[in-house]
């Protein structure tokens, strides 16, 4: 039977096919089924989330996929190494070069920020081309789409803004000529201009239909971020500015601190009323949240019966979790440690321990992995966690660190406070920091780690100028990203050791990554940053 439908079956292709070049000699018009037609487009305002879609898929790739900003904001600083293991992870000594901040302009992952982020601006300026043109006829909301498409930008600009800095502003889909380079000041002021403008336009909704979008409060946390770290990008400190956007999003906007640290980095975290902005992703459609991959252990896939095989990469640097005051939640809610059980059987599969003995030699299961994102029973090789970018809590850190630095410590301590509560429930006298101890310094123990897990070289962080707040921002945002800028800011970035990292001493403070070589090659109106010449 089998054998008489596969000739039937070739019986009838081969019929078709004569067919087909028979009617190819008179008729040669095209019909199309699986494209909309530009000519043939005549969007509504429903069509609206499916047009401006393409403007926020990058995103997915820019701040988590392979070698993307996570990797980027982390790998660099004092949270999260990736060491080389007995099942590889050496791949050509990138993880190294960038714990040693040893990049060069060809080191993929500060290239693959410049690609994707780039990519995100020139999808943008396609769509506001198409716009204004017409070619794709908008008419109900116009401008709340092109303020929406500009917001996104400035948001892409932001991330090129702080990696890159001297980059050139692209805003003419049509221009072909080779773009300038702008200075970081004249990004930074760019940025600026073109949130400040439109933001009035951007919608104040906080639900499905603006969720993964920028609407307003999203645009305000970008602007606020932006101010955050002025002093970084042009020199001149903005901490008012940054304490206005904050007030903006903490006394007008809809949101709320959800009463578990976790449920923002569950499964369903889309539920989150923290969450402000967020990029969405499923394991089945948008798969590159892969970070349990890269952190957990290979044999872990046994623990959870997951269907993809982790990779068994990053871990946490233990200077960092010896930072962690026992009682604080947020060290379970952030690491895995110790005994991983089968969930269905309570089969011991391995445990995880907290040394990690070098950046060139660690076993398996040394290290606590990333556990922060759920991690379901049978998950697959990517995520449905979506991503937060910004949340409440980062929203009320910010005005912290703003305040603290304008000379107001006790109102930096009150919000400081209010985040660390639902961390200690269990001991509420713990949430507690005063004014005054922020200004003191870090309990990180800066040095250099032997192999024994013993600190050479010790720097110690009591002459951080608010260490205590670098710390709180450390145990808050652990693995979100965030790290590289934290450590900017504070002056530690480049003057401290920690676990295999020493700084250069070479006058170089390698705050912006290189110019990728492929760019300065192709365009000789760039030229590379002063850090790499």
């Amino acid at each position: 039977m089998y054998m008489k439908k596969q000739q039937l079956f070739s019986a009838i292709y081969l019929a078709m096919g004569v067919t087909l070049m028979l009617g190819s000699c008179t008729k040669l018009d095209e019909e199309v089924y699986d494209q909309v037609l530009e000519t043939s487009f005549n969007p509504t305002e429903n069509d609206i989330p499916s047009i401006i879609g393409a403007a926020y898929t990058p995103l997915r790739t820019v701040m988590v996929g392979w070698q993307g900003d996570f990797d980027l904001q982390e790998e660099p600083a004092d949270v999260i190494v990736t060491p080389v293991r007995p099942n590889g992870w050496y791949d050509g000594g990138t993880y190294q070069r960038m714990h040693r901040h040893e990049w060069t302009p060809t080191e993929w992952q500060p290239v693959n920020a410049w690609n994707e982020n780039f990519r995100g601006v020139n999808t943008v300026n396609r769509i506001l081309s198409q716009i204004n043109e017409g070619s794709i006829p908008v008419t109900t909301g116009k401008e709340a789409l092109i303020a929406e498409l500009k917001a996104a930008r400035a948001f892409y600009y932001s991330q090129l803004v702080a990696n890159h800095g001297n980059v050139p502003l692209v805003v003419d889909f049509k221009d072909t000529a080779r773009p300038k380079q702008a200075t970081q000041v004249e990004v930074f002021n760019f940025i600026e201009k073109e949130l400040l403008e439109n933001i009035p336009m951007l919608s104040e909704k906080n639900d499905n239909s603006t969720y993964g979008r920028m609407n307003k409060w999203a645009a305000r946390a970008t602007l606020a971020r932006l101010y955050l770290n002025a002093q970084v990008y042009t020199g001149t400190a903005q901490w008012q500015k940054c304490i206005d956007q904050c007030d903006e999003i903490l006394t007008k906007g809809p949101y709320v601190l959800e009463a578990a640290f976790k449920t923002n980095f569950i499964t369903t975290n889309n539920t989150s009323k923290e969450l402000i902005f967020a990029v969405p992703f499923d394991e089945i459609f948008a798969t590159q949240n892969s970070i349990h991959m890269k952190t957990l252990a290979t044999a872990h896939r046994n623990v959870l019966d997951l269907t993809g095989q982790p990779w068994g990469g990053n871990c946490a640097v233990p200077q960092f979790i010896d930072t962690y005051d026992p009682d604080d939640t947020r060290m379970k809610d952030t690491w895995l440690q110790g005994e991983q059980r089968n969930v269905r059987t309570g089969e011991l599969i391995l445990t995880y321990t907290k040394a990690v003995p070098s950046i060139e030699n660690t076993g398996f299961f040394e290290g606590f992995r990333i556990g922060k994102y759920e991690i379901k029973a049978g998950a697959r090789s990517g995520l449905s966690v979506d991503y937060p970018v910004f949340r409440l809590a980062g929203i009320m850190m910010m005005k912290a660190e703003a305040l603290l630095r304008s000379g107001k410590p006790d109102e930096a301590a009150v919000l400081v406070t209010n985040v660390r509560k639902r961390a200690f429930l269990g001991s509420p006298a713990k949430a507690t920091v005063t004014g005054a101890q922020l200004q003191l310094g870090s309990s990180y123990r800066y040095g250099w780690q032997n192999t024994d897990g013993t600190i050479a070289e010790f720097q110690g962080g009591a002459d951080i100028p608010y260490g205590r707040m670098l710390d709180e921002l450390g145990w808050e945002f652990a693995a979100e990203g965030q790290r590289r800028q934290q450590l900017i800011r504070f002056g530690v970035y480049d003057r401290k050791i920690w676990f295999n990292h020493r700084p250069k001493n070479d006058g170089k403070k390698r705050y912006l990554f290189p110019i990728p070589q492929v760019e300065l090659d192709k365009n000789p109106n760039l030229q590379q940053n002063a850090d790499y010449r």
